[in-house]
């Protein structure tokens, strides 16, 4: 059984019956007038019987017949639109400019990420910006369905050129109200600066209250139509800039509990800070031992109730003894691990055999010797006298350059000068089986001048002060005697 509506339409009357399918109708002819309508509906829904109807209405001319209304109304909620993509459809894009340039995500979400500097065709339209691979590819993008390429959404973003986030040049920082961070560089001056330009200018003209997060967004768009937010938007109170992640969870989680907790830990500290005891106290105990190397030499000196250290008379003898004749002495580097166990050995102070087959290259030990007078606080020339020095090797007449030298040498603390003694004596001997070992007075200036004269603060006249450092070690290894000895001589 099917259910049979049929409409007529007359200019004159209008009538309604009702037949069953059985029944034949004749048309009248009256019924195929101008403004004649049939219309045939079949309904098989109901499983039941059907009854047959056949109506007829009668309207007039002039009386359009309405559109189908689709009842099918779309929640705009169950899609997940963004307000870059609700403004995308009222409005058409125009692309402001377009280009290469280098692109780095260092942050997403506040998150710190590893900059990885890659090659991008970047699309700036009004609102936002578009990342692809290649400039063929948003052509291909809208020939596509349902691809969507990355972008910033520029409103509420930030540009500022940064020197910090890279060693490249040209590099300005875009940062996004969501807390997204992007770096871009060109090489070429003009271009970087151009899209600087361009992508600032299209930030200024975006109204900055049109923040809206994504979760506010989606209430909005639940509870009203896409066309009555996009009505409202304008009229719309401010609303309070985000803060950044770090600073709203140290805000959420800082409580009256956690204060506490750190006026606790405070007090604990101090106690433990007032009852810790001194360094005499450590040190007369035997906790805290005084170190040889990294120390003052009159420290060292006063330790071991001498006025030349102990680690400097036993190298200068297991040198003299076993390497005199060795090539590149105290040119050649030993093993780094070796001298600072070393180094370690004798800060400890144990018994030292330099002796023992652990220190068999003799490299090792004038090694470590260097590194003594290297790591002093203040060098074997005090600093009070470098200028003067420097002053004395600059005096051409050999003589008078000698004398004055010998009488500032004549001038320093006890231990600086017996130290210096012995340790030029030793020197000397090097410089006298130059023919052996290849180290030559020059050689050994050279070697020493740094490590033995320096001045207190670094200057830019470096290069200089090294010449005069050299030159000031080589003379005194030259003229020994003279500086040295006794007055008569």
């Amino acid at each position: 059984m099917t259910t049979s509506l049929r409409l007529q339409v007359n200019p004159a009357t209008m009538e309604r019956s009702s037949t069953s399918d059985t029944a034949s109708e004749k048309p009248n002819p009256s019924h195929h007038s101008t403004g004649a309508v049939q219309m045939r509906i079949k309904n098989s829904n109901s499983h039941h019987d059907r009854l047959s109807q056949s109506k007829s209405m009668i309207l007039s001319e002039n009386v359009k017949v309405a559109e189908p209304i689709n009842r099918h109304r779309r929640n705009l909620s169950q899609h997940n639109l963004t307000f870059a993509d609700i403004i995308s459809t009222q409005e058409p894009t125009v692309v402001a400019k377009e280009g290469y340039l280098l692109k780095a995500k260092i942050a997403d979400g506040g998150k710190k990420l590893r900059k990885n500097w890659s090659t991008s065709w970047i699309v700036l339209t009004a609102r936002k910006m578009e990342f692809y691979k290649e400039s063929k590819q948003p052509a291909m993008a809208n020939l596509k369905p349902g691809y969507k390429p990355e972008c910033v959404d520029l409103c509420g973003a930030r540009i500022e050129w940064t020197s910090e986030k890279s060693s490249r040049k040209n590099v300005f920082q875009i940062t996004t109200v969501s807390g997204n961070e992007f770096l871009f560089q060109s090489d070429i001056d003009f271009l970087i600066l151009d899209w600087f330009h361009a992508i600032k200018n299209a930030i200024d003209r975006l109204p900055k209250e049109q923040r809206i997060t994504s979760r506010n967004l989606e209430f909005k768009l639940r509870r009203s139509s896409s066309i009555e937010l996009l009505n409202n938007l304008d009229t719309e109170s401010k609303e309070p800039k985000p803060e950044h992640r770090k600073s709203l969870i140290f805000r959420l989680n800082y409580s009256a509990s956690d204060t506490n907790d750190r006026n606790r830990i405070k007090s604990r500290l101090k106690k433990f800070i007032s009852r810790r005891p001194s360094l005499k106290t450590l040190q007369e105990k035997g906790l805290i031992k005084d170190q040889i190397f990294g120390s003052h030499l009159h420290s060292v000196c006063e330790h071991e109730k001498s006025t030349v250290p102990q680690f400097v008379r036993l190298c200068i003898e297991a040198v003299e003894k076993r390497g005199l004749d060795v090539d590149g002495i105290y040119r050649v580097s030993g093993n780094l691990a070796t001298i600072q166990k070393l180094r370690f050995v004798v800060n400890q102070e144990e018994k030292l055999n330099l002796d023992d087959s652990q220190w068999e290259d003799i490299h090792v030990v004038t090694g470590a010797l260097k590194m003594f007078f290297r790591e002093l606080p203040e060098p074997l020339f005090p600093y009070s006298l470098f200028e003067q020095f420097v002053e004395a090797i600059k005096i051409q007449d050999n003589a008078t350059r000698i004398k004055c030298i010998r009488s500032l040498v004549k001038k320093l603390p006890r231990p600086n000068y017996d130290t210096m003694k012995i340790l030029f004596g030793h020197l000397q001997k090097i410089a006298a089986k130059e023919s052996v070992n290849l180290m030559s007075t020059q050689s050994l200036g050279i070697v020493f001048g740094p490590t033995l004269l320096r001045p207190e603060k670094e200057t830019g006249n470096m290069a200089v002060h090294m010449l005069y450092q050299n030159q000031i070690v080589e003379l005194m290894l030259s003229e020994y005697s003279k500086i040295f000895g006794s007055e008569e001589d």
